[in-house]
């Protein structure tokens, strides 16, 4: 859980060619972050769905970067949270590998996404 103070440790995933991980991304936009952008796996207290769902919508928001590169690697990784990126996301520093994840999990991410999310909806909802 993220604690105020940035000492605390959370698993989240990372779409990265590297596990080099310890210096921001090397985007042009992101190469003055202070740490690297991720999605916490741990749901908010306020989720009431099933925690398989906060999972796949939080794999899926990397799902752009894998359409782009398929080379690129999913991974669970532990880091120290320092700061929040311009989407309000954790940004991580001293952060560990935990995992790589499979093309079949993010295949079955993206599934379940679609069958329980309105996908792609905006709030208004579908277009007439």
């Amino acid at each position: 859980m993220f604690e105020r103070s940035g000492a605390c440790t959370c698993a989240i995933p990372r779409a990265s060619s590297t596990t080099s991980t310890n210096r921001a991304s090397t985007s042009r936009a992101a190469s003055s972050f202070p740490g690297l952008s991720a999605n916490p796996l741990d749901p908010q207290p306020w989720w009431t769905r099933p925690l398989g769902d906060w999972l796949a919508r939080q794999l899926c928001q990397y799902k752009h970067l894998r359409e782009r590169n398929p080379d690129r690697i999913a991974w669970v990784l532990r880091g120290r949270i320092v700061a929040r990126g311009p989407d309000d996301e954790p940004l991580l520093r001293d952060v560990e590998p935990i995992a790589r994840l499979s093309a079949g999990l993010l295949d079955e991410a993206e599934r379940r996404y679609e069958a329980n999310f309105a996908a792609g909806l905006g709030p208004e909802g579908p277009e007439d």
